[in-house]
């Protein structure tokens, strides 16, 4: 009996024992999982960097192409230059040259070259080759040379808001640069080098490198040569009038491609003003995609064509118009206030009548109209591949009332961006299909591959192809015998409307502020043509569109006519007359005197006699071009 209490409390004894010998195992087991399986990789790559010091490789951005391979964007070899403290024998001279070498403090330089504690030091990127090969001569012990590329523009300030630009490192800040960053950025690489415990290179020194990939290359849908003619024409409009801003898109109508679009002011690419933030900021905003404004006259191109569509007007259909109409208890103007009399619609068009405007607005009602304007996609973005696009501006129908239904019939009460206009004409003039426009035609790998092909997506048909048809005819009309007539090329068949609308300030009119445009089609070659241009704020009282945009919409057709190498069709005479004195007149009898020369009139001031017209008496003037008289105010 007394054996067995014994070998109980011996076995009891060594239970005892064994517990905190197994709790001490299990700890150090659990240790040494914890270790080697979860901090497995982590502490590998702690001992990596203790006995390797790396360099990156910056991997060059993806080419920008134009849609005939000419180079948008390119990179340009430049260097980073780095120091290893622990490698370095002579920290003075190391600092001295550099400093001098790179308009670098020599005190930071030696400051920071002699914390031993750090293993690798950035000294400047970007440093041109010259003075990077000048010294790598000097053969600074623990100095490092990289190679990277700067992003680099042939245009230098074309395609400025379009293209975007990049930070430092080359990532992608704005534009197109921004948006494609992922397909453009490409891989980096590194340098490997081994060294002792305390990071300093030995005899036997051995470098692997892991080489960096570059990244895919955009093909885009700009022509090139067209969008320096659109550049042209924005830079010159700015300067003739004094405007604020300009800009101009060209699409075209049977795809959704963008073929130019130019803004002005803008700035070199090559050298952006990155120490005035707000002034970067303001220059680099792509207006017709992030900006809205009242589009005035050249919005009634969509109410003509929904009037068309829902039957509420045909050719035989009459309005009058004494130079205004009351609606709501508040009277609304026509631009020309002496009125237009009797007009058929294509004598409304061309004329440009607010009060045929209205009558079409008032008669289609809220929900047919606003049907047809959301079906043009106002009111909602076009998903164009760019960051930042607006949707525009458009009441909400619950709360249009009759007054506003009205005044949205002749474009106002209503905001667009310059790239929904644009977008919204293609479809009212293709037959009726709404496309999405685009930038980017394809993306191909650094070795050719093909990674992505774009094709046209058509949205939805939003007008009959009879209706697109009969409208063309209109606006052709327009350009021909109406306020678009500065707009035309000889020999080529040309449509469009003009614009003018006044800006608001706070809620009120901005006395004398202005938004000059005008939208143009034509045909060019196989494919149709739209070109939107409007002028911010023109300086001056020649600020209708007819006189400020149409004419530099004229300028670029032709220009695009001759770089395809069309020819006109026609033999037509041009006639010449001479523009009258009108000076002292009463508006209504120079505007009648004017109108029975064949010519066209605009009127700036409100006033009853006339104290200037451009051009001046007795100036050559074609017949029926358009004229300007200005009154009194």
């Amino acid at each position: 009996m007394k054996n067995r209490n014994n070998l109980a409390l011996t076995r009891k004894r060594l239970l005892i024992a064994m517990l905190p010998i197994t709790f001490l195992f299990t700890v150090l087991f659990g240790r040494l999982f914890y270790l080697q399986i979860i901090l497995g990789v982590e502490l590998q790559t702690r001992a990596g960097e203790q006995w390797y010091r790396d360099l990156p490789l910056q991997a060059k951005r993806g080419i920008i192409y134009d849609t005939n391979n000419e180079i948008l964007t390119e990179n340009r070899d430049v260097y980073s230059i780095y120091v290893r403290p622990n490698a370095v024998d002579d920290i003075s001279t190391v600092a001295s040259e550099l400093s001098r070498n790179l308009d670098l403090s020599y005190e930071k330089l030696y400051e920071n070259i002699s914390k031993h504690k750090v293993s690798e030091i950035t000294v400047k990127k970007q440093v041109d080759p010259e003075t990077a090969m000048r010294l790598q001569k000097l053969n600074l012990k623990g100095v490092y040379f990289t190679v990277d590329s700067k992003r680099n523009y042939p245009g230098s300030d074309l395609l400025t808001q379009l293209l975007g630009y990049t930070s430092i490192d080359n990532v992608g800040q704005s534009g197109l640069e921004a948006y494609y960053d992922k397909y453009l950025r490409g891989v980096n690489g590194f340098a490997y080098t081994n060294t002792d415990i305390k990071g300093t290179e030995t005899d036997k020194t051995v470098t692997r490198y892991v080489p960096a990939i570059p990244g895919c290359n955009l093909t885009l849908t700009i022509d090139l040569q067209i969008q320096k003619f659109a550049e042209a024409a924005v830079l010159g409009a700015t300067e003739e009038f004094k405007a604020l801003s300009s800009n101009m898109i060209i699409m075209e109508a049977n795809s959704g491609e963008i073929i130019a679009m130019a803004n002005s002011p803008s700035f070199d690419l090559n050298n952006v003003p990155r120490d005035d933030i707000e002034k970067l900021n303001a220059l680099s905003k792509n207006t017709m995609i992030v900006d809205v404004y009242e589009p005035g006259s050249t919005f009634k191109i969509f109410t003509t064509a929904l009037a068309i569509e829902t039957g509420v007007v045909n050719d035989n259909s009459t309005f009058y118009c004494n130079g205004a109409r009351m609606v709501d208890g508040q009277r609304i103007r026509c631009w020309r206030s002496i009125g237009h009399g009797s007009q058929h619609l294509a004598e409304g068009v061309k004329n440009s009548c607010n009060c045929v405007f209205m009558d079409l607005a008032l008669a289609m009602g809220v929900d047919r109209f606003y049907d047809g304007l959301e079906s043009f996609g106002f009111g909602n973005k076009t998903n164009i591949d760019f960051s930042g696009e607006s949707s525009g501006i458009l009441m909400k129908r619950k709360d249009v009332k009759t007054v506003d239904l009205a005044r949205i019939g002749f474009g106002q009460a209503v905001a667009v961006t310059p790239l929904q206009m644009a977008t919204a004409v293609c479809a009212a003039v293709n037959g009726g299909n709404l496309y999405e426009p685009y930038f980017v035609k394809s993306i191909d790998s650094y070795d050719g591959q093909n990674i992505f092909t774009r094709t046209p997506k058509k949205v939805r048909q939003v007008i009959s192809p009879s209706t697109s048809e009969k409208l063309r005819g209109l606006l052709e009309n327009v350009v021909r015998e109406g306020s678009g007539k500065k707009a035309s090329v000889e020999g080529f068949t040309i449509g469009g409307k003009t614009g003018t609308a006044q800006k608001y300030k706070n809620g009120a009119i901005a006395q004398g502020k202005y938004v000059s445009s005008f939208v143009g089609f034509s045909n060019v070659g196989d494919k149709t043509y739209v070109i939107l241009m409007t002028v911010n704020e023109p300086s001056g009282y020649v600020y209708y569109g007819s006189m400020v945009a149409a004419p530099y919409v004229g300028q670029v057709f032709k220009k695009i006519f001759d770089y395809k190498g069309l020819k006109g069709k026609t033999d037509e005479e041009i006639e010449y007359i001479k523009m009258p004195d009108v000076l002292g007149m009463n508006v209504e009898e120079a505007v009648n005197r004017l109108e029975g020369m064949g010519l066209q009139v605009e009127i700036a001031g409100e006033g009853d006699n006339v104290i200037g017209s451009v051009p001046s008496a007795t100036t050559q003037v074609a017949k029926n071009d358009i004229v300007l008289i200005r009154c009194e105010q």
